[in-house]
C-alpha cells in the first residue's frame, strides 16, 4: 500500500508520546480550545437575555437587589474618586538677598553701573567676534564645497536688513534719556 503524503499522513500520528508508566494520561486539549469554550459560555448577548429574563420574571425582591447593587457600585467608584482639597497657597516667603551695601551714594551707584556696563560692552564685542569668525568659517566652507556664497550673503544681508527696518519701523519713539549714550552719562553723572 502506497503511503499517504499531506496532511492525511499527519492524522495518523499521535500528538502526545506513548505513556511510559501504566497509568492512562488525560487526553490532550489544545489550550485555545478551551479559552473558545470559556468565551461561548460568557456570550455577552445570552448575558443581556438572562438579565431580562430575570427581570421580567415578578419577583418582590428585584427592586431591593438593584438598590443594594447599585449603592455598592456607587460606593466602590466613591472609594477611588481621589478628594479634591482646594485651599489657598501659602503666602511665599520673600528674602531679599543685597550684595551691595545699603549706604552707598548715587556717585558710587552711577560708577558700579557705568563698570557695568564697560564689562557687558566688552562681551558683546567678543560675542560678535566670535559671530563674524564663524560666519566667515562658513562662508570658506561653502566656498570649498562650491556653493554660490556671494548669492547667499547678500541674501542674509537682506533679510537682516529688512527685519531691522521693520523692528525700527515698530519701534516708539525714544525720549532724550534713551538718546544719551552710556559714556555720556557716565561723564556727566560722575563729572
Amino acid at each position: 500500500m502506497a503511503e499517504a503524503r499531506g496532511p492525511q499522513a499527519l492524522r495518523r500520528f499521535r500528538l502526545n508520546p506513548p505513556p511510559t508508566s501504566l497509568l492512562a494520561l488525560p487526553p490532550a486539549t489544545p489550550y485555545l480550545g478551551g479559552m473558545k469554550e470559556f468565551f461561548r459560555s460568557i456570550s455577552p448577548r445570552r448575558a443581556a437575555q438572562d438579565l431580562i429574563t430575570v427581570w421580567q420574571e415578578p419577583n418582590r425582591h428585584r427592586w431591593p437587589v438593584l438598590g443594594l447593587a447599585l449603592a455598592i457600585t456607587f460606593s466602590l467608584f466613591m472609594l477611588f474618586i481621589p478628594d479634591d482639597y482646594r485651599t489657598q497657597p501659602a503666602a511665599p516667603e520673600i528674602i531679599f538677598i543685597s550684595t551691595y551695601e545699603d549706604n552707598r551714594t548715587e556717585q558710587e551707584i552711577i560708577a558700579s553701573n557705568c563698570r557695568n556696563q564697560e564689562l557687558k560692552d566688552a562681551m558683546q564685542a567678543r560675542l560678535d567676534a566670535r559671530a563674524e569668525l564663524r560666519r566667515e568659517m562658513y562662508i570658506a566652507l561653502g566656498r570649498a564645497t562650491f556653493l554660490d556664497v556671494d548669492k547667499m550673503v547678500e541674501e542674509a544681508e537682506a533679510n537682516r536688513a529688512a527685519a531691522e527696518a521693520e523692528a525700527a519701523a515698530n519701534a516708539p519713539e525714544p525720549t532724550p534719556e534713551q538718546l544719551v549714550t552710556v559714556e555720556e552719562y557716565c561723564a556727566r553723572a560722575l563729572g
